[in-house]
């Protein structure tokens, strides 16, 4: 493992980073290999890739509908 010390100048990106590191982590600990280290075939990754994209548009609709139900005055036209 590669140990960085990393100075943040935006806490966005800090954040997001923090994620990256924590989802690998679960990754990690859920299949018990890294990324780099994964031999899957190329057609399970793009059904991994395809299944997060459909959950990505599912929670798109959801917070569109959410937003929609309260009449929001950021979804006038």
């Amino acid at each position: 493992m590669t140990k960085k010390q990393i100075e943040f100048r935006d806490p966005v990106v800090e954040k997001v980073v923090d994620k990256f590191i924590s989802r690998s982590n679960v990754g990690f600990k859920k299949y018990g290999v890294t990324l780099e280290n994964d031999d899957s075939k190329m057609l399970v990754w793009l059904n991994h890739l395809q299944e997060e994209l459909m959950d990505a548009i599912l929670y798109i609709q959801k917070n569109k509908d959410k937003l929609n139900e309260l009449n929001a005055p950021w979804n006038e036209k």
